[in-house]
């Protein structure tokens, strides 16, 4: 009762300053974009990260964060640690468990992970040492995870956020080694003389002929390596090839200068496809896109102007143009990231420069099979914005609403009803193999049962 009753009054004090913060943004709205050193609004005029990007939120709400993960943990927003933990299967466990309880503040994140990385790295070591194959794959491909994960709370290109991409990259190249399924080191020529960071998986077993594809793009707090399970991963199962990239703006590719912008993602689906036609493994007329959170928006920026990716899936979606909620009501932590991913330090700045995220003028150009998995209290990009996107698409279309369900996915609706990333990977499956299906909405209620109603 206790933990509640702080929980209840820090959630209050939160929403005070939600309501304070719609009003500062809206009077700042006004401002001229030459005051705020951008060109004009839409422009792409991105300045280089010098430093951690600093917002009124961050300073004014930090302690009440530090609350907040100290009553209800590390998983205060969103589920960190079983998505981290996730593609590592149960082996993980444990460690997270013991991660759990060290993170007690947001200050404490970067230091556990990287305790828990050290430890897991050695382990390979010393069993790659024995001969000990397996022992050794499982212990490098979470220390991956655990590397990556201690990057998440940094927002610039400091020394230690470049240690930590050095040791998770070292130890995925190791796993790709010891993996039961080809993995390859890949690099996605871009504009600028640029290479966008990736990793190629085929399935265990493959004996060689054309299979399916899909380009996987993680979300704005995930990283590529997640994309793809250690074991019994829902694409290579399938027998679908992944490209698992880390898009312009996402993690490796933040840490390597290459910032996100819409020109930089509406010419990242491209570059991906260029790079996959040329691979012997792939048929070109089966290459699929899938995106989650705000690889959601992503995905579907990179679908809308190459003609070539044949199926488009999205879930926990992103889509409110503009993204005041995520960045002006949700944890500050979104909006710090976010900045750093686009390279600014300002706020005034980046705020001129987020009116002009959006799908508008975009998704009307996609005409492959789409579809989108969403919850219908999904707090970080409100369901209207979602159902708004649907509608404007020209082509074959299913949108699949969760009752009662947050922008994580969860609940009961999600737990009794169709699994989200099982109807996922079979729709993508037969969409790549011209399977036809009716436009629809699903709505899956709190029961599991599912009523359909067509577009």
């Amino acid at each position: 009762m206790k933990k509640t009753g702080i929980l209840l009054l820090v959630i209050g004090v939160l929403l005070a300053w939600s309501v304070k913060g719609v009003s500062a943004q809206q009077a700042g709205s006004v401002a001229s974009p030459a005051a705020a050193g951008v060109e004009k609004p839409g422009a792409e005029a991105v300045p280089k990260t010098l430093g951690e990007p600093v917002t009124r939120r961050w300073i004014e709400q930090r302690w009440v964060l530090d609350n907040v993960i100290r009553s209800v943990g590390m998983d205060w927003d969103q589920p960190r640690s079983a998505y981290v933990a996730g593609p590592c299967g149960a082996e993980a466990s444990s460690d997270m468990a013991g991660i759990r309880q060290r993170i007690q503040k947001y200050a404490d994140a970067s230091p556990a992970f990287e305790a828990a990385a050290r430890r897991r790295e050695a382990k390979a070591k010393a069993a790659e040492e024995a001969e000990e194959r397996v022992t050794a794959r499982e212990n490098y491909c979470i220390a991956t995870m655990f590397w990556a994960a201690a990057q998440w709370p940094i927002d610039e290109n400091n020394e230690k956020n470049r240690f930590y991409n050095q040791r998770k990259r070292e130890c995925y190249i190791k796993y790709s080694k010891l993996a039961d399924h080809r993995v390859e080191e890949v690099w996605i020529p871009v504009e600028g003389g640029k290479s966008l960071p990736a990793w190629f998986h085929l399935p265990p077993g493959y004996q060689g002929g054309r299979i399916p594809v899909v380009i996987s793009i993680p979300g704005m707090d995930s990283f590529k390596e997640m994309g793809v399970a250690m074991y019994g991963d829902r694409w290579l199962n399938r027998g679908i090839a992944v490209l698992a990239v880390d898009g312009p703006g996402q993690y490796e590719s933040a840490v390597l200068n290459i910032y996100f912008s819409m020109p930089a993602w509406s010419a990242t689906g491209k570059a991906a496809v260029d790079w996959l036609i040329k691979r012997q493994e792939i048929d070109p007329g089966r290459i699929g896109i899938y995106g989650s959170s705000f690889g959601s928006f992503f995905a579907t920026i990179a679908a809308a102007n190459e003609p070539r990716i044949r199926a488009v899936a999205v879930s926990a979606t992103c889509f409110e143009p503009g993204f005041h909620s995520i960045f002006e009501e949700a944890s500050p932590t979104f909006k710090m990231r976010f900045m750093y991913m686009s390279g600014f330090t300002d706020e005034g700045k980046f705020d001129i420069f987020r009116k002009n995220m959006t799908w508008e003028g975009y998704v009307e150009k996609i005409r492959a099979p789409y579809l989108c998995i969403a919850g219908e209290a999904d707090e970080l990009s409100p369901l209207v914005h979602t159902e708004r996107m649907i509608k404007a698409l020209q082509g074959p279309k299913r949108l699949v609403v969760y009752q009662d369900a947050r922008h994580a996915l969860g609940g009961t609706s999600v737990s009794l009803g169709p699994n989200p990333a099982t109807v996922v990977a079979d729709w993508v499956l037969a969409a790549l193999n011209g399977k036809p299906f009716p436009s629809d909405r699903w709505y899956v209620d709190a029961t599991g049962r599912v009523t359909k109603t067509p577009y």
